[in-house]
């Protein structure tokens, strides 16, 4: 373990959420496990921006003062790219777990291994 990888502790952990959910996202046959592995990922990946945007001493990236240097203030694109990304997320949930209900509905299963059998059953 070098020295990096301790003092960079948030990408590290973002790094290790993210090996989580992409193993309960592909490991897992229930789709609802699926939805909170990929969920996992993706807090992982805002997580990991949140972490590279933030640079320790600097300021909101508000003029205050008369400081117009740039140096003083922190870049507002990956806390806007974050802010975009949990958005999305959301919205990819509840359509995600909206498809799921129906599924459930349908073939009163959440298991992606019997959802399929009984498809290609219905298409013989």
């Amino acid at each position: 373990m070098g020295p990096n990888l301790l003092s960079n502790y948030y990408e590290t952990a973002s790094m290790i959420l993210f090996g989580i959910g992409f193993t309960t996202l592909f490991m897992q046959p229930n789709l609802i496990k699926k939805v909170i592995g990929f969920d996992i990922m993706d807090s992982s990946v805002c997580l990991f921006l949140a972490a590279k945007g933030y640079v320790e001493g600097r300021l909101a990236p508000i003029v205050v003062d008369g400081v117009t240097d740039m140096s003083a203030y922190i870049n507002p694109v990956p806390a806007g790219l974050v802010l975009t990304g949990i958005v999305v997320s959301v919205s990819v949930t509840a359509v995600s777990l909206s498809l799921i209900q129906k599924l459930y509905k349908e073939y009163h299963t959440l298991d992606m291994d019997e959802i399929m059998e009984m498809i290609k059953k219905e298409g013989d």
